[in-house]
């Protein structure tokens, strides 16, 4: 079954060409099933960028998918159009009365900030709560799931003497796990930041399991069963080639900045990147569908109960 995307979204031609299976709301009308709604909680700056990363992953399933782009109340982004917003976007004041199989948290390019200056943390905050009642699984990226495991479990972010920003290896830590169901014992994944979590702040938790993790960077995928959710560190989402914009923004602009980690062929930027955790990518987020659509209610209202 393919992903319902509006067919005036940006993402809804460029993932059509890709194969990816796409339908418009008439044509998911016509089938008698309840879909997956699941919705994006976008805080990236380049957001058609950021939905169409999110939207191939999850529509790469068997099942029909009802995918929701919610902003924040009170925070006018800068770098994408208004009329982007008004047409795709609902704010969580209007979506909060609503039920959801699923939720996406995204980072966002703060995550050097305390979280209590960032100035939407107190409706993040209140978003955070309203998912263990409104929303059967949660999924926190990056800076997202960084904002969640600190409000659900107080365990903080730390700032990096330098940025870890590269392809860097990583391992399973948890082979029973539904959730790496087919995953290699070990691959690469993108990683882009200025802050890491320690994993013996995690350890620390009983509440808490590293499914997945790295000697270089540390974890990188925690399950929270207590508040159905799971925090990745990393971008498993990226494109081929989002290190490498990333790396040229940073150059043209003269900022200093390391060739990524084990990212072009030969460490030699004058090369095109190889994609070598798409595989792994499409797993992950097709096994978090599958455990949705496995253990959420089909009356949405008994969501969160």
């Amino acid at each position: 079954m393919p992903i319902k995307l509006p067919a005036d979204l940006p993402a809804f031609d460029v993932l059509k060409r890709e194969g990816v299976m796409v339908m418009t709301e008439d044509e998911a009308m016509r089938q008698d099933i309840r879909p997956l709604r699941i919705g994006l909680l976008n805080l990236m700056p380049r957001k058609i960028q950021t939905e169409t990363q999110f939207a191939r992953l999850i529509g790469a399933t068997p099942l029909q998918i009802d995918f929701q782009l919610i902003s924040m109340t009170g925070h006018n982004p800068k770098n994408t159009a208004p009329e982007h917003m008004d047409s795709f976007y609902r704010t969580w004041e209007e979506v909060k009365h609503e039920k959801f199989d699923g939720l996406i948290i995204t980072g966002a390019p703060i995550e050097t900030l305390d979280f209590d200056e960032v100035t939407y943390w107190d409706e993040l905050t209140e978003i955070m709560n309203w998912t263990q009642t409104n929303v059967h699984s949660t999924f926190g990226v990056c800076w997202g799931g960084m904002a969640m495991i600190q409000h659900f479990h107080g365990i903080e972010k730390h700032i990096l003497g330098e940025k870890a920003f590269g392809c860097y290896r990583h391992a399973c830590r948890s082979t029973s796990s539904p959730f790496l169901r087919g995953f290699s014992d070990n691959f690469v994944i993108p990683v882009s930041r200025w802050t890491e979590m320690k994993q013996d702040e995690i350890d620390a938790v009983p509440a808490l399991e590293t499914l997945v993790g790295s000697d270089e960077v540390g974890p990188c995928l925690v399950a929270d069963p207590e508040h159905r959710a799971l925090y990745i560190f990393n971008h498993f989402e990226y494109d081929s080639d989002t290190l490498k914009q990333e790396y040229d923004r940073d150059v043209s602009a003269g900022v200093p900045i390391e060739v990524p980690v084990n990212y072009y062929p030969f460490d030699d930027p004058t090369l095109p990147p190889q994609n070598r955790w798409r595989s792994q990518a499409h797993l992950l987020y097709g096994n978090w569908i599958n455990e949705i659509y496995q253990s959420t209610p089909y009356e949405t209202s008994e969501i969160g109960h």
